[in-house]
Formats: C-alpha cells, structure tokens, sequence
C-alpha cells in the first residue's frame, strides 16, 4: 500500500540528526500543539482516528493494541514521516501509506483504493493526517460505508465540527462530494461505488462547481493553516 520509495532526508541514525529531525518536526509541522491534544475518537472497535501522533504517543497506542498505523498525509521527505516510520519500526506496527487531499474530490482510484485498503490492512488500526478533521474525516466516511455498512448519509457524520472538521471552507468539498451522492446516485438507485465508477462521477468537474464560503476559507486557510 506504500505508493513510492520514501526519501529519507532526516538521519535517525546520528544524535545530532535525530535532534534536527525533531526540531523541524516541533516547528515546522506544528507538533507543540499536538503534545497534549490528539482529536482521538474510537469510530469502531477497530479503528481509532487522530491527529498526527508523536512516537512516544505511538508507543502509548501500541500499549493499547493497535497493529497498523495510516498515514493519509504522504510527506514522505518531511520530518514527521522519518520519526514515525522509526517508531513504528521500533514498536513493531506496520505502517502504511495512503495519501489523500482535503481539497479536492477523490479520484475513482482513491475511492476504490480506501475500501482495498480497510478490506486488508491488520486490525486494530489507527488512521491519521495532520489535524485529524479532513482528511481522517473522509476517509472514516468510506470505512463507515465500505467496512461497516453504513449508508453514506449516516457516514457523513464522520466530517463534523466535533472532530474539527469546517465544512464551510474549502474542506468542505469532501462533504459536497457526498452531498452530490445523495442528489445524484441515491435517487437514481446506485450504490455509492456504483455511482463513483459511473460518468455521473466527474470530479475535476464537481471541484469547479464547488464554492466555499469566505468565512470558513479564511478559518481553514489562514487561522488553522490546514494541509
């Protein structure tokens, strides 16, 4: 599930790297705010979303059983990548790789990819991408639906402010992209996955159409600076 060899421009190997690699990491990727705050939420018995977690928080997840550990962010040369694939290789956790965006609306492949990915990764997991609200969001959404059964319009409490999820910004074309779902393909009685791999499904055209407000733009884009 790994979708390219990962740069490693962060040495672990050396103190001296290891201190630059977590410097960055604090700074660079905000990670002071996430120290005592992780938007964790148990969404099963098996899967756990949160922010991104350091690798002692990593250690605390091992401790409470979870086997597999998702990065949704990619960042494969970034510092937060080098110190949690070091973690989870030390703690033993299998980690995986599945890059997706919070501004765009999924490809057909994305889709298709995030129902193989629940079909065959170890449980129990926990899924992550920077703050734990977007990206973590749509993607809880496709596990509910393809994992749990759940229909979308019961998924898509998934992408809700209680996980700090802003619909009214630009990340709220994740929820558009269910949203023309259930204008589109529910009546028309097609599954969702029917319904994706259709030619109703056309998602450069659907983010043109998409507008997001100016308030929850400004929220998303200059207070939270969210990836």
């Amino acid at each position: 599930m790994n979708e390219q060899p990962v740069r490693n421009d962060f040495d672990l190997s050396t103190p001296g790297g290891r201190v630059k690699a977590y410097l960055d990491y604090l700074w660079k990727d905000h990670a002071y705010l996430r120290l005592g705050f992780s938007n964790a939420h148990w969404i099963s018995e098996e899967l756990v979303r949160t922010n991104q977690p350091w690798p002692h928080q990593l250690a605390l997840w091992k401790a409470r059983g979870i086997k597999t550990v998702i990065n949704l962010r990619g960042g494969f040369d970034a510092s937060f990548h080098a110190l949690e694939k070091d973690a989870c290789d030390r703690l033993g956790l299998t980690m995986v790789d599945f890059t997706i965006t919070s501004r765009e609306v999924p490809s057909v492949q994305r889709v298709l990819g995030a129902k193989r990915l629940f079909e065959t990764i170890e449980y129990p997991a926990l899924m992550h991408c920077k703050s734990g609200a977007d990206r973590a969001g749509i993607m809880s959404v496709l596990y509910m639906h393809f994992r749990k059964g759940k229909t979308i319009r019961e998924a898509m409490d998934q992408l809700h402010l209680r996980y700090l999820h802003i619909k009214q910004g630009k990340t709220g074309v994740l929820d558009y992209t269910f949203e023309r779902y259930l204008e589109e393909g529910e009546p028309a009685g097609m599954s969702f996955l029917e319904w994706v791999q259709s030619p109703m499904y056309d998602p450069p055209g659907m983010k043109a159409k998409f507008r997001s407000q100016m308030i929850g733009s400004l929220v998303t884009e200059r207070l939270l600076r969210r990836e």
